[in-house]
């Protein structure tokens, strides 16, 4: 599933601040695209690399406790099995139903107040994740997982963000740092059911309350770092250069101490605008399906997997509770999966930059097959279980990564906002119906039947992008 794909945009000389000339990547109709090569704005840019990175690492911690034990509660407070993936449905449905607002927020306020808001509901969906351990009551888990997903959210964009001042031949690598960064939280966070324990030991509350609690302090210090340290704000102050450029109708540049002041929403950013722009760029549409398809995959998958591990381990949901082992060994397994979606995305993105996106993009697709095709021939081997996951892992990252580029790439700056949060509510809506399906088809066909279906969502989603780069190139929609 190794595709070259059409290369979007043209070759476009820029020169950089010493003069120097590069061939870089620029979409159609993209004259600010030389913007990023600014000294203020490369200097703004370096910030927010450090900025979104360092609250990456700790916001990164607010999803591991519910991907580790969220099937597991979900089974335990409403007592069927069937409802095993609806607190990961519940999560991705956050996200989904939160990314065109986040969107639209930074477009009218900038990230810095997007991203903040984001992590702050995050934080309410930990404490209620808290409330329904102690009360065990179903309802109030799906809740605080819906609200979880707001700050699930919040990491997807980020990697765009950090896109809004990078230098066109240096997107790949800016954008991978940052999602690089979500590894260290990402990774402890589904072992945190230990040092939970030790924490709801203290408190005196339930013992699968602590790994919420040490979550939401990952996502306060997350929002924190976020709010007091993204200044200037990086999609504000691109769009106060663009204005200051010559030849442009902006209002001009804003005077000196107001760097992250409002801007006017130049363009709707809703779900209507973010499909006109997509639509309209082939190449737009094939990464936005790229990162879908491979999100759902990943997300099925892996919702499913601490469900197989216990029956694999013999034991009832009510049986955990005896049986701590079983549970770090859960932990553990996902965390192998999250090093493998994380820990080489810099490698990636460097890839991405050297080889081309599209590329990139089709190897990622390929080791989704992979990892599908090997938890589901050897679904009884725990070492191929989590060989697969941390292939699934590293397939989601390529794929992930390098589609993200693809986006950004294929269409001009007033257009990407927009389309970047169409393209995460959509791959979180269909990650949401993967994690609600998975249930039903483990439970009728075994965790081999699931990896096999979600093995032949990979193969149609990759005939698909492969259609579409190869489709005539189209002029970006304005406005």
């Amino acid at each position: 599933m190794l595709w070259s794909g059409r290369q979007p945009g043209r070759k476009s000389p820029v020169k950089d601040s010493a003069g120097a000339g590069h061939n870089v990547l620029v979409a159609p109709d993209s004259p600010a695209d030389d913007i990023a090569l600014l000294p203020h704005a490369r200097a703004a840019q370096r910030r927010a690399v450090r900025v979104l990175g360092t609250a990456q690492v700790f916001s990164g911690l607010g999803n591991g406790a519910t991907l580790s034990l969220g099937s597991i509660l979900a089974v335990d407070l409403s007592g069927a099995e069937a409802n095993a993936g609806f607190v990961n449905t519940a999560m991705t449905l956050g996200s989904a139903a939160v990314s065109i607002p986040l969107s639209t927020l930074a477009v009218r306020r900038g990230r810095r107040v997007a991203l903040g808001i984001g992590l702050a509901a995050g934080l309410l969906g930990q404490t209620l994740m808290v409330a329904a351990v102690v009360t065990r009551f179903f309802p109030i888990l799906l809740l605080g997982a819906f609200l979880v997903g707001f700050g699930a959210a919040v990491n997807l964009q980020a990697r765009f963000a950090v896109t809004d001042l990078s230098e066109p031949q240096h997107r790949g690598r800016d954008l991978s740092v940052v999602v690089w960064a979500v590894t260290v939280g990402a990774v402890l966070g589904p072992n945190m059911v230990g040092p939970g324990a030790v924490v709801s030991d203290w408190l005196g509350l339930p013992v699968h309350a602590g790994p919420f609690l040490i979550s939401g302090a990952g996502m306060a210090v997350g929002a924190a770092i976020i709010l007091a340290g993204l200044r200037p704000d990086p999609l504000v102050l691109r769009r106060r250069l663009e204005d200051a450029a010559p030849g442009t109708d902006g209002p001009g540049p804003t005077p000196a101490g107001r760097p992250d002041g409002p801007v006017p929403l130049r363009s709707g950013a809703g779900w209507a605008a973010g499909w006109r722009i997509v639509r309209a760029q082939p190449t737009a549409l094939a990464a936005v399906l790229t990162v879908t398809g491979a999100h759902a995959v990943m997300v099925g998958l892996m919702s499913m997997t601490p469900l197989h591990l216990q029956h694999e381990a013999g034991l009832s949901s009510s049986d955990l509770g005896q049986h701590p082992d079983t549970v770090v060994l859960i932990g553990f397994t996902l965390s192998l999966h999250v090093a493998g979606m994380y820990a080489l995305s810099p490698v990636i993105g460097m890839l991405s930059d050297r080889f081309g996106p599209a590329r990139v993009a089709g190897a990622g697709m390929t080791t989704l097959v992979a990892a599908a095709a090997l938890t589901g021939i050897f679904p009884h081997q725990h070492l191929a279980v989590v060989a697969g996951l941390v292939l699934l892992g590293l397939g989601w990252s390529a794929a992930t990564v390098a589609g993200s580029t693809l986006l950004v790439a294929a269409l001009r700056p007033a257009d990407r906002v927009p389309a970047q949060g169409f393209s995460d509510a959509v791959m979180s809506l269909a990650a949401a119906v993967s994690s609600l399906a998975a249930g039903p088809i483990m439970g009728g066909l075994g965790f081999p039947g699931l990896s096999a279906a979600l093995a032949g969502v990979v193969v149609l989603c990759g005939i698909g992008v492969a259609a579409l780069l190869r489709a005539p190139a189209a002029v970006p929609p304005r406005g």
